[in-house]
């Protein structure tokens, strides 16, 4: 039987049910110094004493709905850390504290939280852990540093770990998100304090000091006239000589990067070890040459392997360059690498010779003919019969080109005391066994006279040889510098340091792409600022340590105004420009590469292919429409700002690729991630083992080579040996190059490599499986690599003397390796 209810009268109010009011517990990990100074100790005391009475933490959850009443985000009342004093003392870094919020059934789901530090120190929050909603834990995953109230009043938010695009942001969430990327911008004034967490641009403007002196002085990278990509800007006061200059902040004192840029403590702990490290290399050197200035000069070999042999300096100066431990020799078929040369020598310099003889793309009207001197006879004595035109046309000729990087700045290097340099082209015929072999070297000077222009070709007498030897190290001292100021410094950290800069400028923590891209951002800004502190700096280690000197920075300015293009920065594009591969759909990777055994392009080409399978994966859950790219305001925003504010000087170039499709994003994500970990890796970590032993590969040079009728060439003769060693960089020039080269291919404890990432990053669980299978895929790229080091078919990686090649190889221990693929260009 059904009964009728009866009908409401319309003057009975219907009173709503009250939400109902529940607790939620919040679990806040803190990681604590392993070591603190007296006055850290003392503070962090204090500290502990305040929070009793008041001067605690206070957390804040805020809600992904609207409430109706402020018309903002619904938020908690303010909760505190509890046990902050009892805790005081415990042992351990990371400390998990605790909080109790109560909130009612309305509340929904939280998708922020509030920190507003009370104490007079800034901590380091590593994670927080919401648990009592319906909806289940949510994770904030925070590893950052959070200030003080007495630096900065305000509170500082973390957003769950849960991805949202901006168009899927939830209500309450919209307001937080722009206003947190508001503050991350800045205003652009004033000068930056070391816990700000501003990102803004600034040309190089603090790499001189002139109010050192004239020879301090130094030109702005980034402009017309310099061009250069933008660093972070400090807002630094002028300084007193040039108002267009910055002034300087000297290391060991902190530059300013955005407070989570900061390396954190075992990185820190790493670089104080080098810094001792180099302190007691360099200690007994400087002694003997203030006492004696003929003792700067080695007078033998065994003085360069008495700077590894361990000694009352310290056991870490044992470690002795692989290169050096496989040949156990002193004689030259190991100098500069190009006795028996293999292409990871100089992985992304050597090029497929096609023109021959070699142009010159210089003004011929200032710096002469354009044509090499390499041609006639010379060009002619190939290995094994070969005629180099010939060769040219079979894919065999390949070319080290340094003629048009260094022939501008000559006069202004040689100028310098001690200090001689050529400008270089070698030439390499690739053997029937797949390696290369140096068939000439060219030597050119800024001069239109015979002796402009030299060429060598491999010796057939005693005298011959040694000058072949000296060839061989004025080529080694070019692709150093370029190695270093182009490959290296220009294209992974200071090209890379514009796209940072943009993403947190530009996009949310809670962006997908943003959680992507994190790992690949770790430590760049960091490493970069120290580099303008006392590597790239005026009279820093690369000024000091090798060829181009004050002319440093120039050179790698003329690269990036003249040859620097994004679009080319792929691996494959890469080898491709370099015409050491061709298309062919038919290869695994779509290359057919012209030197059949090429370690780095292989290995290279093994990560590439698999890093852009995963970012392809990983694009498509969250774009399924070339209209999903076009409409995302924040994605959009990061690659423009790149473009115009971080590449100001290539804004307008039509090479930048287009961001329209999916595919276009997957294509600059896949180069970004790639120039941040495996390029970087290529070109770093192998730089000690490799490049430590000086007469391997000499960084700079002190003498040209003799001709006959030269005041230096009856010395020549009588002592060839000797002058090849009064060549070399005199004692404490070349311990300063090897502690520096020692401390940067150095891998620290707290490194994250390639397939690794921490947990919670993302509370998406498709991105997590998506990730876990790229691990697993990157473990079989480490599997090949092994493989294909004990393939005696191999012969540039495998054979009696011969290094294998594992700077591809994704993982590593930590120390100087010659392996491992760290996620972002982390030293």
């Amino acid at each position: 039987m059904i009964v009728e209810r009866p009908a409401a009268s319309p003057t009975t109010p219907v009173e709503k049910e009250k939400p109902a009011k529940f607790k939620v517990q919040v679990s806040v990990t803190v990681t604590r110094k392993k070591k603190q100074s007296m006055k850290e100790k003392v503070e962090t005391q204090l500290d502990a004493f305040a929070d009793r009475f008041g001067s605690n933490i206070a957390l804040q959850l805020l809600g992904t709905e609207i409430d109706p009443s402020t018309k903002r985000a619904k938020t908690s009342k303010e909760a505190v850390l509890k046990d902050w004093f009892n805790k005081k003392d415990v042992k351990g870094e990371k400390v998990v504290y605790k909080a109790e919020f109560t909130v009612d059934t309305s509340f929904g789901e939280p998708g922020a939280i509030t920190i507003l530090n009370r104490h007079q120190k800034e901590i380091f929050l590593e994670s927080i852990v919401v648990e009592g909603f319906a909806c289940g834990p949510v994770h904030f995953t925070c590893h950052s540093w959070v200030h003080s109230f007495k630096d900065k009043p305000n509170k500082r938010i973390f957003f769950s770990n849960k991805p949202y695009l901006p168009s899927e942001t939830p209500p309450g969430l919209r307001e937080p998100r722009e206003s947190e990327l508001k503050e991350m911008r800045g205003d652009g004034k004033g000068e930056r304090k070391i816990h700000d967490r501003v990102y803004d641009y600034a040309t190089y403007n603090d790499l001189g000091n002139p109010d050192k002196g004239f020879a301090f002085v130094r030109p702005i990278m980034g402009g017309e006239e310099k061009p250069y990509p933008r660093r972070c800007r400090t807002g630094r006061p002028q300084s007193n000589t040039d108002p267009e200059m910055e002034s300087r902040v000297e290391y060991p004192e902190p530059s300013y990067v955005p407070r989570d840029e900061a390396f954190e403590e075992t990185k820190m702990e790493m670089l104080k070890e080098g810094a001792v490290r180099a302190l007691l290399h360099n200690l007994m050197p400087l002694i003997v040459a203030s006492l004696s200035p003929e003792s700067r000069d080695l007078k033998g070999f065994p003085d360069f392997d008495n700077l590894f042999k361990k000694s009352v300096e310290s056991k870490l100066l044992g470690k002795v360059p692989l290169l050096n431990k496989r040949t156990n020799s002193h004689g030259f078929e190991m100098t500069s690498s190009l006795g028996k040369h293999s292409p990871e020598s100089t992985p992304v310099n050597i090029e497929r010779l096609q023109e021959f003889p070699p142009v010159s793309k210089l003004d011929p009207e200032e710096y002469g003919p354009p044509e090499s001197a390499i041609r006639g006879a010379p060009h002619r004595r190939s290995a094994r019969g070969h005629e180099c035109p010939k060769g040219n046309q079979e894919n065999k000729l390949f070319v080290l080109d340094y003629h048009d990087a260094y022939i501008p700045f000559l006069d202004r290097i040689n100028a310098q005391d001690g200090r001689k340099s050529y400008a270089t082209r070698t030439i390499f015929f690739l053997t029937q066994m797949g390696t290369l072999k140096p068939i000439a070297i060219e030597l050119s000077l800024p001069e239109r006279t015979p002796r402009g222009k030299r060429v060598l070709t491999p010796p057939s007498d005693a005298s011959g040889n040694w000058l072949w030897q000296l060839a061989k190290a004025h080529v080694s001292a070019n692709d150093v510098g370029v190695h270093q100021l182009v490959n290296h410094w220009l294209r992974t950290h200071a090209c890379i340091e514009p796209f940072i800069l943009a993403a947190h400028r530009q996009m949310s923590a809670m962006h997908p792409i943003f959680k992507l891209l994190k790992p690949h951002m770790r430590y760049n800004m960091e490493i970069n600022a120290i580099a303008r502190q006392f590597l790239v700096n005026a009279g820093g280690v690369i000024e000091s340590s090798f060829a181009p000197g004050p002319v440093s920075m120039e050179i790698s300015s003329a690269y990036y105004a003249h040859h620097w293009r994004f679009d080319q920065e792929g691996l494959p594009a890469d080898l491709i420009r370099r015409g050491v591969a061709v298309e062919d759909p038919s290869e695994p990777h779509g290359l057919r590469m012209l030197i059949p055994d090429y370690p780095y392009a292989d290995d290279g080409l093994l990560l590439w292919s698999t890093l852009q399978s995963f970012v392809a994966e990983y694009v498509s859950v969250y774009y399924t429409s070339p209209a999903a790219v076009q409409s995302d305001a924040e994605l959009q925003s990061w690659y423009a700002e790149t473009i115009a504010s971080g590449h100001a000087d290539h804004r307008h170039a039509p090479w930048w690729p287009p961001l329209v499709t999916p595919a276009d994003l997957s294509h600059i994500l896949t180069t970004v991630i790639w120039l941040a970990s495996a390029q970087h890796a290529a070109l770093n970590f192998g730089q000690y083992p490799i490049g430590a032993y000086i007469p391997c590969r000499p960084p700079m040079l002190r003498r040209l080579l003799p001709a006959e009728g030269d005041p230096d060439y009856e010395f020549f003769r009588a002592n060839p040996q000797q002058y090849y060693l009064s060549a070399m960089p005199e004692l404490t020039r070349a311990t300063t190059f090897m502690t520096v080269i020692d401390t940067l291919s150095t891998h620290s404890a707290d490194e994250e490599y390639l397939g690794e990432r921490r947990e919670g990053w993302t509370g998406d669980g498709r991105a997590v499986d998506l990730f876990r299978g790229f691990a697993a895929e990157v473990r079989k790229v480490e599997k090949e690599i092994e493989k294909r080091n004990k393939d005696p078919a191999r012969r540039n990686r495998c054979g009696a003397g011969v290094l294998p090649y594992e700077l591809m190889a994704p993982s590593s221990p930590p120390g100087i390796t010659c392996r491992g693929v760290p996620n972002s260009c982390s030293i």
